[in-house]
């Protein structure tokens, strides 16, 4: 019998909760469930999601960033179709394969002054415990110091410098050495890079967990003082690079010149997973300094062919599509309309964001009744009013959103870059009509609050 992908799902389609709760994760199922986000999608394409009766959403997730340039965008899909059909001799290991060599050239140009070094790996978390491994090695120091609030990963490596209680509890012990300071206090950084073993300074430029971002002078001071003591700094793009922020690069937008930095998510045009550590090859040439090193740090899918197809296509589809300067423009405009809401709503305490990537932050009403419903939500679990927005956001507006951390009252959007004003409309109105109805308690924005108690409690 010959194999069918489009007849096995055909036939298993709507099965997905009851295999995840058997085999996978029942507790990530309960909470789709709990949320109303249960939904049985058959199509995405662009920035919209359809579910099996057609009805039609917009993704404002982008799973977490990887679709970038939406979902199957017809220039990535014919590059991996294309790919397909060339039988290439990938991952033959003893060799150097020409599709890796040309991605390290296309993004070598991309980056910063200095930074002329590859190195590709699978994901995210990946690409950051090769940076920490390679920093070092390449200074001989054994600590790395990170941001409060960061998210580096959820490796066993990566944990050590997440700045996320949440996360790292009940893991411990982990890499010992690291070092915890908090985003704009200088002082604090001078004082653990002053203590000389410090081989990295990790950030990202605009932190993915709440949408927190520096102070102008605080990145480049940072960098001059990691220059002065001799610790590597690092930028770590995962979420924030490829045009989110505005630029190619985040740290654009402080002129920054780091010694490493890593790359994944979009890199894969949406289809193939990849990550890339691009830094100085005085760094990489410490690490892989002599032919008996020439394969001391390697993982076996980096530079597969297809996924180095999927990352030059996608730079392809960047530069002719502008996607970069879209991003900026599209970001400014949808920055500006949803910051207009905060005359109008008084539970809305802040607007930020670069770009395309936005963090909505809410604050207590001022009114008793409200203010009590919001209080009684936080005791049981802090957030628990933005989770409200979030689900209304999507029961009410068809809009896929996330709360933007553990323990935060933060909306964060990430919408593929390939947004344009129907969107941007779509979510302003969508945003002014559920602030519009948190106002009254016995609107439907509250309507859940005792059920996410009672859960939140029971947890």
């Amino acid at each position: 019998m010959v194999f069918s992908l489009a007849q096995l799902i055909e036939e298993r389609q709507g099965d997905q909760y009851l295999l995840h709760e058997q085999y996978i994760n029942p507790y990530m199922a309960r909470v789709q469930r709990i949320i109303g986000f249960d939904k049985i999608y058959t199509r995405g394409e662009g920035a919209y999601l359809w579910d099996k009766d057609g009805i039609r959403y917009l993704d404002l997730l982008a799973g977490y960033s990887v679709f970038n340039l939406g979902r199957g965008h017809p220039a990535i899909k014919q590059a991996m179709m294309e790919f397909l059909s060339l039988d290439r001799p990938t991952l033959v290991k003893m060799d150097c394969p020409l599709l890796a060599g040309l991605l390290a050239e296309e993004l070598v140009k991309r980056m910063p002054p200095g930074l002329d070094a590859v190195f590709f790996a699978n994901s995210g978390a990946d690409a950051v415990d090769t940076a920490i491994k390679f920093a070092r090695y390449a200074t001989k120091r054994p600590r790395v110091v990170y941001l409060n609030h960061a998210f580096h990963g959820l490796t066993l490596g990566t944990l050590a410098i997440n700045g996320g209680d949440a996360f790292r509890k009940g893991f411990e012990p982990l890499l010992p050495g690291t070092g915890m300071v908090e985003m704009n206090d200088l002082e604090a950084l001078e004082r653990e890079l002053r203590q000389g073993d410090v081989a990295a300074f990790i950030v990202e430029p605009i932190q993915g967990k709440g949408v927190y971002i520096p102070a102008d002078d605080y990145l480049p001071e940072a960098q001059r003082l990691c220059r002065r003591y001799g610790t590597q700094f690092i930028c770590d793009e995962v979420q924030m690079g490829l045009g989110r922020a505005g630029k190619f690069l985040c740290c654009e937008h402080w002129n920054l010149e780091p010694d490493m930095v890593t790359l994944a998510k979009s890199l894969g045009g949406g289809y193939v997973p990849v990550s890339v550590v691009i830094m100085r090859r005085e760094i990489h040439d410490k690490v892989f300094g002599s032919l008996k090193r020439a394969q001391v740090h390697s993982t076996t899918f980096g530079q597969n062919d297809m996924a180095m197809a999927a990352g030059l296509a996608t730079l392809h589809v960047m530069d002719e599509e502008k996607i970069v300067e879209r991003s900026a423009t599209v970001g400014a405009k949808l920055l500006a309309r949803l910051s207009a809401l905060k005359e109008k709503h008084e539970m809305i305490a802040d607007v930020r964001g670069k770009g395309l990537v936005i963090g909505i932050e809410f604050r207590p009403p001022s009114s008793l009744a409200l203010k009590a419903a919001w209080t009684a939500l936080e005791a049981a679990e802090k957030g628990l009013f933005t989770q409200l927005v979030v689900m209304s956001l999507m029961r009410d507006h068809r809009i896929l959103t996330q709360v933007g951390g553990p323990g935060v009252n933060i909306v964060k959007l990430l919408p593929p870059l390939i947004i344009g004003d129907e969107e941007v409309e779509m979510i302003v109105k969508a945003f002014d009509a559920v602030m519009d109805d948190a106002r009254n308690l016995k609107g439907r924005v509250w309507a859940t609050s005792a059920e996410l108690i009672k859960q939140a409690m029971a947890a």
